[in-house]
């Protein structure tokens, strides 16, 4: 029977939760890395057996794990990071002076159709690619010395790359996200890139309209329309339905739209998923009621999804990477929490039920579905 995989990053390990497609009864594997930040683990499309994992510390640095086998064993990989020409290990304390300072890989992106090639997003806002399965990386460094870039700001969390989306029309094309600088958009692989921001307002900058300089939290698209991508913005939800060539707000009828995740149904292009939370200085859900929203009709109109989910005295937040969805015919919607409780509906977002309870902070959440 088909199963699911769902990988889960946290403050203090790894861990590696799986089912079959009812998706009720779930194999607990972990912690992985034990007493680790976890920021990121990936899934190939091409290889269900090849995970790769951001793993980071705050005496050894980062490093990145990778695994061919499901994430039963792993191994360290990707220790050195190539940019400007030179290598480096990317430790803490490790002797060396750069202009340019590398503190975390925040987003692994493997391609959809190779399990060697895979990019990495950083901070500060920079974008890597391995050819070679994680082992050494190499910079794309049209993004990092971009016109703009001298007028990007770091968002709360740092100056990071956080989001990295394919296009699975056009193997040239791709999205990233950085906060607080805003969407740029590739036509050739990375070579060059385009501010995709037209539409974004933000308060606070010398300039609302801004080309550059909008803190976005992230995006999700849905393959089957490549050219409309949603956005989970400081203070706004999102839609574009040229690429990125203009935005227009799509969170009006919600009680905030302030959030980190955004996530599409596998099967409904027009189904979309936030968790909105109170404010940027308060990071829990409104009164206390942690609610998942849905849109049936890709935005403006939204619908809170509790059946499951506690609704008082509930102060956790979830992060931008901490929610996914599986492919499965009954589409699954899975996130986690800072509280340490990972959720999953099996139903679309109608009801809820806890997988675990008790972990660590959940930074990540990410689904594969197995044959």
């Amino acid at each position: 029977m088909t199963g699911v995989r769902v990988l889960v990053g946290t403050r203090k390990g790894a861990f590696v939760l799986t089912s079959d497609g009812k998706r009720e009864k779930w194999d607990v594997s972990g912690p992985h890395f034990a007493g680790w930040e976890m920021y990121h683990l990936a899934g190939s499309p091409a290889d269900p057996n090849r995970l790769y994992a951001s793993q980071s510390g705050g005496w050894f640095g980062q490093v990145i794990q990778r695994s061919d086998d499901g994430g039963d064993t792993w191994e360290p990989v990707g220790n050195e990071f190539t940019y400007d020409g030179e290598v480096g290990t990317h430790q803490w304390f490790d002797g060396t002076q750069r202009p340019w300072d590398f503190t975390r890989v925040w987003h692994l992106e493997p391609s959809l159709t190779d399990p060697d090639t895979v990019y990495a997003g950083v901070e500060d806002a920079a974008l890597f690619r391995s050819v070679d399965g994680g082992q050494t990386w190499a910079e794309l460094p049209g993004l990092r010395t971009h016109d703009s870039a001298p007028s990007w700001q770091p968002g709360a969390g740092g100056m990071c790359l956080h989001t990295i989306v394919l296009d699975p029309r056009d193997p040239a094309r791709m999205f990233v996200a950085i906060s607080a600088a805003g969407v740029f958009r590739t036509d050739d692989a990375g070579k060059t890139w385009q501010p995709m921001n037209k539409g974004l307002r933000s308060g606070g900058i010398p300039d609302e309209d801004a080309e550059v300089g909008h803190c976005v939290h992230n995006l999700a698209m849905h393959p089957s329309r490549p050219d409309v991508l949603y956005m989970q913005k400081h203070w706004d939800v999102m839609r574009t339905d040229n690429a990125g060539e203009s935005w227009h707000d799509i969170g009006d009828s919600l009680p905030t739209d302030f959030g980190f995740p955004i996530s599409v149904h596998a099967h409904e292009p027009d189904t979309v998923y936030i968790v909105p939370i109170k404010s940027d200085s308060e990071h829990f859900p409104l009164d206390g009621k942690l609610q998942v929203y849905r849109s049936r009709t890709g935005g403006n109109e939204w619908e809170a999804l509790t059946n499951g989910l506690p609704q008082s005295n509930c102060y956790v937040n979830v992060l931008r990477d901490a929610m996914d969805i599986d492919s499965l015919d009954s589409c699954g919607v899975y996130f986690g929490t800072t509280g340490g409780q990972v959720y999953v509906s099996a139903d679309a977002g109608d009801s809820w039920s806890p997988i675990v309870r008790d972990l660590p902070a959940v930074l990540s959440v990410e689904v594969q579905t197995l044959p």
